[in-house]
């Protein structure tokens, strides 16, 4: 039966694969941060005191004396009767240890205008930004709406709220005027935080004419009172007399003294609507001791962070969770230098991360595999034209790094020697999950490999029994980390038949996973994204995961469309790599079907497939299945506004139209 509390030896997960795993060389070992695998096991013998011993490596102004209190499953509450401030903790605590020179943040906006703030700096312009909201009435329990580029402000606004005690609402600033006014009046936000715009391939991205559209909504009327502008592309923006108010001119009349209070380990911290969701917004709510703990600990551990020598960057936006966890609280809390970046990578050409990691000398680097896949896409000439020999740690976040990709990835940016740490997580479990730990593991590319330390997996079936190794099944948790969501914001309900009403006693994740003979996990995707062909249930990522092991191809997107015959059938959407002269559009089809029929198996041979020059994809990435799959069974694809590109769908369709 499976039992996940951490694999070291590495071996193929399939039959007859090559045996190709990369330990982690004796230098790295010797100077990893844990580097002793008997963390595991300590951690699974007494997890609550293994997350107490993370806790207190935080500055509590009240000290928690009850590690856990689990009398109310799936409501849990960690180091409850302790009290902490959440910003003192990522700023003044270093300032405190003489760290106030340290840069905290170096900023790389999209035009070029840099900046770099030291952890004095953003202590004393996080300090002005509490005071200045204190005059605009936020106080403890309070919600803000953050809408806002990846710019300093947003960090700063970040930390000056839960420096009040109140909790902020970030909104990707890619969503609709109705996906924000629909999240503001949710949390039921007083106050909004917003720029006129950013700065998006080349060009301007409003901003706050989108948030006057949101509250013009619905007959005008809602909670917010203030709205506050931070000018960032002076392109000139409308301002309402009374309600808006102009970051630059308000908080020159504020001063930097502002003495932090402690307050419950269990008080909200922020609320994170998950993206795609339909009908009333699903706001999943984290507090303060138990998420800042795991967040804190497993960026320390899974990227082996060296605070005094790394320069690290996680390239999320602030508006998903990565950007909450690894960019700003995990990061901070641990004292490290770090890179924001504004734009996107392949402004003014794709060479543009690589030369910001030069630039900067950045050591850990830690993206999505989509974004890799764009890069291979366009061919290793263009990394290979900066020095990226500062780099000793990557990561991969937000999805199945398929193998193809994580060899690219380890050869093309990490010179073949830097570790990969694919992590696993959500949004609802707020910090990672599962990943490799570099000083230990032996790495198998596309595996997450094993739960954190203090973390416990299981895979099972629908009857929730586990599954013996080598077999797939449903990614559960079965007992309460720190991190965890503590419920849907409003509705304890939805809270309980979302997470917790398929097994009763564990949280089910809604993916699917399979362990290898040494138990390491392969994530498979989501449980609806498991296709049933014939009887047979395939993993459409597993399916996209053989198509890009194809040499002629950079990108695959997989979706289960119906059909008469077979129940589902597999339709496929590839992106040929633009430098490849193996395979030509016209051959495609046919040699791709054959190759998937070798790598898995004639059952997983795709009925169609489509070569387009691009996927359809949000703004942060995420490829959008649903209308792939719409247009796939012939019906109307729907709203397509939350595409980054949305001339990507015409292209699509007109290609489909055709070949059918």
């Amino acid at each position: 039966m499976t039992e996940l509390h951490g694999t070291i030896e590495s071996h193929p997960l399939n039959p007859g694969e090559e045996a190709t795993t990369y330990p982690p060389t004796p230098e790295f070992r010797a100077q990893a941060n844990i580097n002793d695998s008997s963390v595991y096991w300590r951690a699974a013998q007494d997890p609550e005191a293994y997350w107490a011993g993370r806790a207190n490596e935080l500055r509590w102004t009240k000290p928690f004396t009850e590690v856990l209190d689990w009398s109310n499953p799936p409501f849990a509450k960690w180091f409850a009767d302790g009290e902490l401030n959440v910003a003192a903790n990522c700023l003044d605590r270093h300032v405190a240890a003489g760290l106030g020179d340290r840069v905290a943040i170096h900023f790389e906006g999209e035009p070029g205008d840099t900046r770099s703030i030291t952890y004095a700096e953003l202590t004393s312009e996080v300090k002005r930004a509490a005071n200045m909201l204190t005059s605009l009435g936020v106080k403890a329990g309070d919600r803000v709406a953050i809408y806002m580029p990846m710019i300093p402000e947003a960090v700063i606004s970040m930390l000056a709220v839960v420096r009040l005690g109140a909790a902020h609402s970030v909104v990707f600033g890619g969503f609709s005027a109705e996906s924000l006014r629909a999240r503001i009046d949710d949390a039921e936000a007083e106050l909004v935080i917003t720029a006129d715009g950013g700065y998006r391939k080349g060009r301007v991205s409003a901003l706050k004419p989108t948030v006057d559209d949101a509250l013009a909504l619905h007959g005008g009327g809602s909670t917010v009172q203030k709205v506050l502008v931070v000018e960032r592309t002076a392109q000139g923006v409308a301002m309402e007399a009374g309600r808006d108010l102009w970051w630059h001119e308000e908080i020159p009349s504020f001063d930097d003294q502002h003495e932090p209070l402690g307050f419950p380990a269990e008080n909200p911290l922020f609320i994170l609507y998950t993206s795609g969701t339909t009908g009333k917004p699903k706001g999943i709510l984290h507090t303060s001791g138990g998420y800042l703990t795991q967040a804190s600990a497993t960026h320390r551990d899974v990227f082996d962070l060296k605070p005094e020598t790394d320069v690290y960057w996680c390239t999320a936006d602030i508006g998903w969770i990565t950007g909450h966890s690894y960019v700003v609280y995990g990061p901070l809390a641990n004292g490290a230098t770090q890179v924001i970046y504004e734009g996107t990578p392949e402004t003014p050409d794709w060479g543009r991360w690589w030369s910001i990691i030069q630039k900067y000398g950045v050591t850990i680097f830690y993206t999505a595999p989509t974004a890799i896949r764009a890069c291979m896409k366009v061919g290793r000439q263009v990394p290979e034209q900066y020095d990226l020999s500062s780099i000793r740690v990557l990561g991969s976040v937000g999805e199945p790094i398929n193998p193809e990709a994580w060899r690219w990835y380890h050869e093309v940016i990490g010179a073949g020697s830097a570790p990969i740490v694919d992590t696993w997580w959500q949004t609802e479990t707020g910090a990672i999950m599962i990943a490799p730990l570099p000083g230990l593991t032996s790495l198998k590319p596309g595996s997450a490999q094993v739960p954190q330390p203090g973390i416990d997996i299981s895979i099972v079936n629908d009857a929730g029994d586990r599954v013996d190794r080598g077999q797939g099944g449903l990614l559960t948790v079965r007992k309460p980390w720190p991190s965890m969501v503590r419920g849907i914001w409003g509705d304890p309900d939805r809270f309980v038949d979302t997470y917790w009403s398929q097994f009763g006693d564990r949280y089910f994740a809604g993916d699917g996973a399979r362990v290898d003979e040494d138990g390491d996990v392969w994530l498979m995707g989501r449980v609806d994204d498991v296709m049933n062909v014939s009887g047979h249930r395939l993993s459409t990522a597993e399916i996209e995961s053989a198509l890009v092991e194809h040499h002629a191809v950079a990108e695959s997107a997989v979706v289960g469309a119906d059909d008469e015959t077979t129940g589902q059938a597999v339709v496929a959407y590839c992106v040929l790599k633009s430098q490849q002269n193996i395979l030509s559009e016209e051959d495609a089809e046919g040699e791709l079907k054959k190759h998937v029929a070798a790598q898995i198996g004639a059952i997983a041979r795709p009925r169609n497939i489509y070569i387009v020059n691009e996927l359809p994809k949000t703004r942060s990435g995420k490829i959008v299945r649903r209308i792939l799959k719409q247009l796939a069974e012939g019906k109307d694809v729907g709203d397509t506004s939350t595409l980054a590109d949305t001339m990507v769908m015409s292209v699509i369709q007109a290609k489909v139209s055709g070949i059918k």
